[in-house]
């Protein structure tokens, strides 16, 4: 997945360097895909790729959790 992600973020980059170096009627096209396939293809394939173990109640803001994080705020000061 790691491999997928490095190739189509290449390929997009590639897509924005070629259309913004090489001055044809593509160019624009060229950017626009690039930026389009950052944002539509590398952006959630990374996202998923580095969410995918994880539990998302260790990052929501609970009542257990606020808990947790003012006794280690009290532990550091002291």
């Amino acid at each position: 997945m790691k491999y997928i992600i490095f190739f189509f973020f290449l390929a997009a980059l590639g897509s924005i360097a070629t259309g913004y170096f090489l001055e044809n009627e593509w160019s624009q096209k060229l950017i626009g895909f690039g930026v389009a396939g950052l944002f539509f293809i590398v952006f959630p394939l990374f996202s998923y790729y580095r969410w995918k173990d994880k539990d998302v109640k260790d990052y929501m803001l609970t009542k257990e959790n606020l808990d947790k994080m003012r006794e280690n705020e009290r532990d550091k000061k002291y």
